[in-house]
Parts: C-alpha cells; sequence; structure tokens
C-alpha cells in the first residue's frame, strides 16, 4: 500500500451473516460521506460469475482468475439502498439469493481466490475516506483501519432477520432451515485457514441483537468522534 493509501482513514466493520454489518457500514459512510466496500459483495460477485460462466466451484485457479478481473462498484440508491455494479450491469438482486450466498461462503474458504481479491479491496481505500464492512476487515485487509468494530448478534435473531428479509421478497423460507445455514456459515468462516472470521484484537465488540439500526449506526458514529485523526 502507498504512503499516500495509508493517511486515508478507513472504519472497518467485521461480523458474521445477518449481523446487520452492510446496513450499518452504508448507513455510517452515507454520515460520513466516506466510500463504502462490501467485500461480501465481492465474493457474491465471484459467485455469480461462476455461476454464469458455469466454472466448477472447486476449480481455485480459475476462481480466482475470475476474482482478479472483477470490474466491480457500489453505490446507493435515491431509497439509501445498495447498489452493486458488475461492469455496467447493476445485479444487486441477484446477489442476494440464498444460492449465491452459500457459494460465495464456500468460494470464500479459497487463499487463492481470497488473495485474487485482496488488492481489489485495498483499491477502494480513497479520499475522503472509506467504510469497509466483511469477515477479515480488521484483521487481515485494513489492519491500520483507524476504528475497528466487530458487529454480532445471536444466530437466533440473524436468522429471524433473514426470515423476515426473505419473507418481504415474498420468499417463502424455513426458520429452522435459515438457523442451520447460518450456523453452517459461521462455522466455515471461523475454521477457514485464510482471513478467518474473528474480532481483531483492537476492535470493539458491539452486539446488536436488542438494538435497532439506528442505535447501532449512533453508537459506531459516537466511536468515530472519539478517534483523534490523523
Amino acid at each position: 500500500m502507498s504512503t499516500k493509501a495509508a493517511g486515508i482513514p478507513v472504519i472497518a466493520i467485521d461480523g458474521p451473516s445477518g449481523s446487520g454489518k452492510g446496513t450499518i457500514a452504508r448507513q455510517v459512510a452515507t454520515a460520513l460521506a466516506f466510500h463504502l466496500l462490501d467485500s461480501g459483495a465481492l465474493y457474491r460477485l465471484v459467485a455469480l460469475a461462476t455461476n454464469r460462466r458455469e466454472a466448477d466451484p472447486a476449480d481455485e485457479e480459475n476462481i480466482a482468475s475470475i476474482a482478479a478481473s472483477l470490474d466491480a462498484r457500489f453505490s446507493t440508491d435515491e431509497y439509501g439502498s445498495e447498489q452493486v455494479w458488475l461492469s455496467a450491469e447493476e445485479i444487486s438482486a441477484e446477489l442476494r439469493t440464498e444460492e449465491c450466498g452459500l457459494l460465495a461462503s464456500r468460494i470464500a474458504a479459497l487463499p487463492k481466490v481470497r488473495s485474487a481479491l485482496l488488492n481489489l479491496q485495498k483499491s477502494f481505500r480513497q479520499v475522503p475516506g472509506l467504510v469497509a464492512d466483511g469477515r477479515d476487515m480488521g484483521t487481515t485487509v485494513f489492519p491500520d483501519a483507524n476504528l475497528k468494530v466487530f458487529l454480532t448478534a445471536s444466530a437466533e435473531e440473524r436468522a429471524k432477520r433473514r426470515h423476515k428479509q426473505l419473507n418481504d421478497k415474498g420468499i417463502d423460507v424455513s426458520l429452522a432451515a435459515l438457523s442451520r445455514d447460518i450456523e453452517d456459515r459461521d462455522r466455515r468462516d471461523s475454521e477457514r485457514s485464510v482471513g478467518p472470521l474473528k474480532p481483531a484484537e483492537d476492535a470493539r465488540l458491539l452486539d446488536s441483537s436488542n438494538l435497532t439500526i439506528d442505535e447501532v449506526t449512533l453508537t459506531v458514529l459516537d466511536w468515530v468522534q472519539e478517534i483523534e485523526w490523523q
């Protein structure tokens, strides 16, 4: 990383699937007028590209090549919802399927894929600053982040949130099945050899189980105010 990039502030928000880190990162980025990196979406983009090319998800070399060639960017629509772009195509809806999420979790465990995406993730560090959410933003990608937050919630609460989210979209899924999927994903993310899901040693822990989105956002923004920016 260049000396110039190293001076650009970063807020890293990590946590397990369904913890709300994406929503919180988006709100914090909007409040601060910072850029946004949804690292989970990058892995979903790789998963989507893998499916579109009918590639073998076990072919690590090929998937890493797909990852290295991604042309991705993020934006926010007029309603405050995240938009994810692959080249000139807005593909947010396709990324949010359970199938895409499960494949992304498998792909994220491949060391060569994670290595291929590392430089892409670092490239999002641009003035005036970056809010990055994922599972290893504060430990691997931006270990020098000015603020590191590890956001979590109980597996039961995360399953309920996902269940409501899918029901609101007219997708009928089993709450019990979602709970099992979340527990399985947590185990895979925590046990993988590269970039495992865990809080950085200097991360601030925040349990959102009994907090509203606004309460969590305000807590993070309060922590931002405590930072002595360089």
